[in-house]
C-alpha cells in the first residue's frame, strides 16, 4: 500500500485527487460565502434605500456631519491595500517569498490605518453626543429623524469594521505561514481566498463612502 506522505503534497488533504482540485473546491467555497456575505450587506443597503426615500432631506444634511476628508483618505487606503494584497498573491504565484512576507505587512498596516481613522471619527462623533438611535443629544444637527440616519451610519460602517478587523486577523495569519515557507507557486491557495475577503472588504467601503459622505 502506497504511503499517503510520500505519494502526495504536505498542503495536499486526502479526499482530494491532485492540488488543482483542492484550489477549485477552495475557491468555490469561498465565492458562495462571498455571496452569503453580498447577500447579507444587501439587506443594509436596502435599508438604506428605503429610509433615503422616505427622508431624502434628512440624508442630505446629515452627511454634512461626516468628515469627507478622512472618508477619503480610508478610501484611499482601502484601495491600496488592495493592490498590496494583489502584489502578495502574485508573489506567491511566482516563488517571491520576500516580497509575498512585505506585501502582506503593508496591506496589515494599511489596514491598520483605516481602523485607526474610523476610531477616531467615531470618537469625535461620540464626544458630540452623536450616538445611533434613542442616545442621540448632538445639538448641532437637529433633526426629528437625525438618529434614523446615524443609526444607520454606524450600523453599516460598524459592521464593515468588524469585517476589517476580521481580514486583519486572517492576513496576519497567512502571514506567519508565509514566514514559515508554506506557500509557494505550488501551493498559494489560502493567499488568494483571502484576497478575494480582502477585496469583497475594499469593495463594500467603495459603496459605503459615496453613499454616506457625499450625498447631494
Amino acid at each position: 500500500m502506497a504511503n499517503h506522505s510520500t505519494t502526495h503534497p504536505a498542503h495536499l488533504h486526502h479526499h482530494f485527487v491532485d492540488s488543482d482540485q483542492q484550489f477549485d473546491a477552495a475557491k468555490m467555497g469561498m465565492w458562495v460565502f462571498l455571496v452569503n456575505e453580498i447577500l447579507f450587506f444587501g439587506g443594509l443597503f436596502c435599508a438604506y434605500i428605503v429610509f433615503r426615500a422616505w427622508y431624502p432631506d434628512l440624508f442630505q444634511e446629515a452627511s454634512h456631519e461626516l468628515n469627507t476628508l478622512w472618508g477619503a483618505v480610508n478610501t484611499a487606503v482601502l484601495i491600496g491595500s488592495s493592490l498590496t494584497v494583489a502584489m502578495a498573491i502574485r508573489s506567491a504565484q511566482k516563488d517571491q517569498q520576500r516580497g509575498l512576507r512585505i506585501n502582506l505587512l503593508i496591506t496589515i498596516a494599511l489596514a491598520c490605518v483605516f481602523m485607526v481613522i474610523k476610531a477616531f471619527e467615531y470618537s469625535h462623533k461620540f464626544e458630540l453626543g452623536i450616538f445611533p438611535g434613542e442616545w442621540y443629544t448632538y445639538t448641532g444637527f437637529e433633526h426629528p429623524k437625525a438618529s434614523v440616519f446615524f443609526s444607520i451610519y454606524y450600523m453599516m460602517t460598524g459592521v464593515h469594521a468588524l469585517h476589517v478587523l476580521v481580514g486583519i486577523g486572517l492576513i496576519f495569519w497567512i502571514y506567519r505561514r508565509s514566514v514559515k515557507g508554506e506557500f509557494s507557486s505550488e501551493y498559494y491557495t489560502p493567499v488568494e481566498i483571502t484576497g478575494l475577503y480582502w477585496h469583497l472588504v475594499d469593495l463594500i467601503w467603495i459603496f459605503l463612502f459615496p453613499l454616506l459622505y457625499l450625498i447631494e
